[in-house]
Parts: C-alpha cells; structure tokens; sequence
C-alpha cells in the first residue's frame, strides 16, 4: 500500500496487462469482428475480455456451428460508477485510510453503484433487437436465448467448434465485442463457450476418489461411498514409530495422525483457553448442492467430540429453488456433472471444522445449484446481496489456464469488491495439486478464483503438535508417496510420486495488487514475465496426514447408510480453519468486522502474528515423513491394506521457504495472531457509511 488516501482506480486490481482490461474495455473501430473484407464500417465496439478461450486456436477449429445452433448465455449488468466502487473498496480496506472500516449498507451499495432500470431496459433492448429472447431478469443479469446468428448480431463474433480433450466444444472464433452504446452497461457474458468449467472440491479424503440444496433435499443423490481411516495412528506427530515397517531416511518413521479436532486446532494455532469463540460473528461456507443429512451429522459430531451443542439457529442453510441436473457424474457417460454427493463431505467439513475453532460463530450455508461459475457467482452473490455474513469461506476451484473461464473474472471481481464495500471477507482454497503440472499435464499454473486480486488465498501446511498439545512446527504441504514392496522389506523409489500439495503459484492473467509489492519477492511475481499476483496469502493445516476428523453420513459397502468418521484434508480444511480464525479475531476487536482483510494481513508480514512456515522446520538435514495404512476398499481391512511412505515438503515445483512464499504466503496464525487484533472504537459514521441501513437477509431461513 502506497498511500492511505482513495484513489479514483482500483489498487488491488489489475494494474497493467491482459487483465487490465477488465478496468479499460478496448474501444474498437471499423469492421464487426467475422464480416467480411469491405464491409461497411460499422459503430465503435468493445472487447468484453475473456471471452475467447485459449483452446480456441486454428490448430483445434473444426468449422463454424450452423446458424440456427440454441445458445443461452448470460449477459451481466455493470451497474453504476465502477471506478467509484473499487476507488472505495480500496479506502475500506485499507488500515491506513482514513475510510478504513467505514463500510456501507447493502442498500446503500446498492443505491449508489447497482444497476438502474435505464440500464437494464437499454441491456434488454439491444439484445433483442439481434434476435435474443429474454427469459429471466435478475439486478444482475439477463439471461437471454437465441441461436449462432444471435450471438455474431449481438456479440460480433462467429461461433465455430473446436477439438478440446478429446471432445468438441463451441467458442468464439474471436474476443466477443459490444456495441460502444451499451458498453458502460454490460460487465461480461458467460455461455458463449460451451466447454465444462466445473469447480472442484478443495478436499482430499485420503485415498479415496475424488467425486466432483436448499432445494428439495430429496431430489439429491444419496450419499456416496464410505470412507474409513486404519490404524495405527500417532497420537502427536512422531510419537508411535510404524515398527516392523523399514527404515527410510536413516530411521523407521511414525505413523499418521489420526486428524484433529477444532478444540486442538484452536490451541495449535494460538487460541488461548478463555480466548474468543467467534461469537456476534457470521461464517458464511459456500460450496455445491446440500448434503440431506447436514443438520444431524453435525449435531452428532458435536456430542461425539464434547464441542459446544448448535443452538437454535446457529447454523442456517439458503439456496436455489432447483438444483441442476449436471450434479449426475459417471466418468463415462456423464464427465461434465458435478457429483453432487462428493460435495456432501466438502460442506460437512466446512462447517464442522467453523463450528470447531470458532464454537459460537454464526454459520450460514449457501449453496450453488450446480458446480459451474454462474451457479457459485449466485451463491456469493446472495450473501453480498443481503449482507449474509462477515467473512465467507470457499473451499473450492480450478486451474487457471485449463478449467477457469476468464470471463467469469469480472464478475466474481464485482461481488468481491460490492462485499470488500460492506465489510465482508472472502477466504478461497488454492486446491490440492500443487502447481497443477503433475495433475493436468497441461504445465505449470496458478488456482482460481483465489487468483483474483480481491480474495484471501489460503494455502496449507503439515501440522505438528507436541505432547501437550501445543504448537510444535509445520511443514509447506506437499506429499511425495512410496509404496511399501510386497514382502515388506523395502519402500519404493524415494521420495517417491507427488500426491498431493497445496495449490499456488503466480497468476498467468491477473497483475500484482499493492499489497504484495514490498512483500512478495520479484522472482515469483515475475515468474510469468511482468509483475503478476501470486498465490497464497495466509495457510492452514491441510495435510490429510495431520488433517481433521469430519463425521458424515455414508452409503457404506452392506448398502447400509449411517454416520462415520475419517480423516481428511486439503486446502478445503484450512481455508474454513482461517476463516474460523478470522471470526475470532472479529470479535477479540470488539466484533468490527475485518472487511477484506489482505492489507492488513501483509502488514502484519514479519511479526509474531505469523509462523513463518518452511519444508524444512528441523533443518536441511531431516527429512520428514510419515507411514500411512488405508483400507484397500475404503472401509475395513477384508481386501487388505495398502502401506504407504508420505515424505512431506515436497509440494511439487513450490516450495515454503523463509519468509513469503508460494505454498504458505506470509504464513500460518502464531499465539500472537489474536492478539494483533485489540478493540476498536466503532468508526464514527463518514460519508462511506451515510444513508439508510440495508435489508438484513436475502433468502428465507431454514434450519437444518
């Protein structure tokens, strides 16, 4: 941060290359974009960035689609003054503004930067005027219905089909343009491409596969296949060595951790016995459909670990009307859909790991209708809309370059910076395939959305405690695994295959944001040519070796369907475990909320706010690892078990290093973390916070 004072552009966002357009639409002139040589020169157009995927090239074109091809898409409205909305997100945020903390009303962000019916009324006329049927209207976008020719009327680009893993898909031929008349209007389109762009859970259950409201519950999937963890298990990390097993790295290594729980979490991690609980404050959890068991796993996880019961109305569950059929999955017939069942876990554990380390918190659970971008931009948008929650937790994404759609970028850009306005803060899991090259094949990249400028990117760690339960070292995650040979007598090549690890890296689109100028080293932000945001911010325990215990509801091998417990991890864990943190450091300031917390966060870079987490806490020569034993068959040991070595810090091509880095950003919460965060005054009311006082919820309350 350079300056406390509002500037009229956004600092936190993109600052110079490709992404800057989303700030400065590139006026074009001449012809419209696929008419032919010596056409008449039509009026000035717009290139509405993103809108042309990479996979988009000549080498893949198979041809333009027939005129007369169905497309639906969504054209999102920009609203008013989108400089004034960033220029404010900025001075809110920022601890050296005068305007920190002076955050406005949902109906006052709505009154001063929302779309206004003139814009809505100019959006709708232009689209049908090139042939497009209108058939839903929201204060943020129409949904519109039409065919090829619509789209080059409306949009100025031909639709052709291109080869793409093995399959085709319609895109774009070039950028999508609009009119100069309605670009001050239109924000973005999504559903010109046709491909999945599905996100995933953050979550690794162990070995198990990975799959992948409040609608009518009994429409859902049942609940998918069970999952339980095998002993022996280490209590404190390195306190029961696997004996019998051989030696690796000049000793016989422990065996995993049986996952802790939110009480050990909150002692790991600082929380004094007395110390906050979340209370007066609301975690929002955001994930895909709504697991129908929701309400009693929970409760019955709450007594089986002596946590603090849910009192009534303490977790609440919002969401579509319908859910999309797309949560169907079968990697042979169905590929695109979503396994809405594998996301039952991903929301259990969201919210019994925020009712874990923050017992009186507030939980709020917003589900997406399916687990594409317009389906989650409805769900935080619900929350923005009605001013849900305090700070949000997302524990899912995608890879930059191959699975995210760039023209969702401007859209969840405007929510987060609508919720940065009114004070919340979003918190988004970097993923669990470390730089992504080892599990996309498609070269190294950086996750999205936590990406984007105006999120906290939460990366993950190993955790160890010591016998007393007390902090003791973590480790930047990232999991290199050796079998153990048939006779038992040797392990695997070592340090063996990567796994698993947390997500990072530098951003191939979005510019370096302020906040990570003097901390984030050149090398890193540089590493795409330029100076690019890079990712994580802050980090958590995630390991699945040294994970949480979730206690969930399962479709076990007898077709039986009861509760159980595993062990799982992923940045899914600690990016709820942050958020949880967050709450707590909510209220130790007297319950103001935190806002969008990133310039804070860097400012507190170096201190004794944060562990500053390496690979290599016990020094260069100690390798660490652990021995893992799973049920081949997910359950019990009638299929035998399967022996595995886990060498940790070995997350991929990132690296946790002395101070920031790309695996755990400036670190892990240390004892002095809370302790950063004294009580406030309430900002006297300024001229961000004047006019009338916005709705305090959006959907209908159900209880689980």
């Amino acid at each position: 941060m350079r300056s406390s004072r509002p500037r009229p552009t956004p600092r936190f966002g993109p600052r110079a290359g490709t992404a800057a357009l989303l700030a400065a639409p590139l006026l074009l002139g001449g012809l419209v974009a696929g008419s032919p040589a010596g056409a008449q020169t039509q009026p000035a157009r717009v290139v509405l960035p993103g809108t042309q995927p990479a996979w988009a090239a000549p080498t893949a074109d198979r041809g333009e689609v027939a005129a007369s091809v169905p497309v639906t898409v969504r054209v999102y409205l920009a609203g008013r003054d989108r400089a004034g909305l960033a220029a404010l997100a900025t001075a809110v945020s920022d601890p050296r503004s005068a305007s920190h903390g002076h955050y406005l009303t949902a109906a006052q962000v709505k009154s001063r930067f929302g779309t206004t019916a003139a814009q809505t009324a100019t959006v709708r006329s232009w689209l049908g005027s090139a042939g497009f049927e209108v058939v839903a209207t929201t204060p943020h976008f129409l949904t519109v219905r039409g065919d090829a020719t619509a789209v080059r009327r409306a949009f100025g680009t031909p639709l052709h089909s291109y080869r793409k893993d093995g399959r085709t898909y319609r895109a774009p031929a070039v950028p999508a343009t609009v009119p100069a008349s309605v670009a001050a209007d239109v924000l973005s389109v999504t559903g010109l491409d046709s491909s999945p762009h599905l996100m995933r859970p953050s979550s690794v259950r162990d070995d198990a596969p990975r799959t992948g409201g409040t609608g009518r519950r009994d429409l859902l999937p049942p609940p998918g296949a069970a999952l339980a963890v095998s002993g022996p298990f280490s209590s404190t990390f390195g306190s029961t060595p696997a004996t019998g097993t051989p030696k690796a790295y000049g000793q016989v290594q422990p065996y995993a951790l049986a996952g802790y729980t939110g009480a050990q979490l909150r002692r790991a991690y600082g929380v004094p016995a007395n110390g906050p609980t979340g209370a007066g404050v609301t975690v929002a959890v955001v994930d895909a459909y709504d697991s129908p068991t929701l309400g009693d796993d929970t409760a019955a996880y709450s007594a089986a670990h002596h946590e603090q019961p849910y009192r009534p109305g303490q977790l609440i569950r919002v969401g579509p009307a319908d859910w999309s059929h797309t949560y169907d999955y079968n990697p042979d017939t169905t590929p695109d859909g979503c396994g809405a069942s594998g996301w039952y876990g991903e929301q259990t554990l969201d919210v019994e790991a925020v009712h874990g380390v923050a017992p009186d918190a507030n939980i709020l659970y917003s589900a997406a209708s399916d687990c594409g971008d317009d389906a989650f931009t409805d769900a935080l948008g619900r929350i923005v809309d009605g001013r849900l929650a305090d700070i949000v937790s997302n524990s899912w994404g995608e890879a930059e370059q191959t699975g995210s759609d760039p023209a969702a970028d401007p859209v969840y850009d405007d929510i987060f910076q609508r919720g940065a306005v009114e004070g919340i803060g979003f918190y988004v899991a970097t993923g669990d395939d470390g730089d992504f090259a080892a599990a996309d094949g498609a070269g190294k990249q950086a996750p999205m959305p936590a990406s984007l400028p105006w999120v906290t990117a939460v990366g993950g760690t190993s955790l160890a405690t010591d016998r007393n339960g007390d902090y003791r070292f973590e480790t930047g995650w990232g999991t290199d695994t050796s079998p153990l040979s048939r006779d038992g007598k040797s392990w695997g090549r070592l340090p063996g295959t990567f796994s698993s690890g947390a997500g990072g890296g530098t951003s191939a689109r979005v510019p370096e944001p302020d906040y990570q100028l003097k901390v984030v080293p050149s090398q890193l932000s540089g590493a795409n040519g330029g100076r690019n945001r890079v990712t994580p911010d802050v980090a958590a325990v995630a390991d699945p070796g040294t994970g949480f215990l979730v206690g969930q509801t399962q479709t076990w091998l007898d077709n039986s369907v009861h509760y159980g417990e595993y062990r799982i991890g992923g940045t899914s864990l600690a990016t709820p475990v942050f958020s949880a943190i967050q709450a707590l450091a909510q209220q130790a300031q007297g319950g103001a909320p935190l806002g969008f917390a990133n310039p804070a966060l860097y400012q507190r870079y170096g201190t004794a706010a944060f562990h500053d987490v390496t690979d290599t806490p016990l020094g260069a020569s100690t390798t660490l690892a652990m021995v893992r034993t799973d049920f081949r068959n997910g359950v019990n040991a009638a299929n035998g078990l399967n022996t595995t070595l886990r060498t940790m810090g070995h997350d991929s091509s990132l690296q946790a290093l002395k101070g920031y880095d790309n695996v755990t950003g400036v670190g892990s919460p240390a004892a002095g973390y809370l302790a950063s965060y004294p009580p406030v005054p309430k900002p006297a009311e300024g001229p961000a916070a004047k006019g009338p006082k916005g709705p305090k919820g959006l959907s209908t309350p159900r209880t689980p």
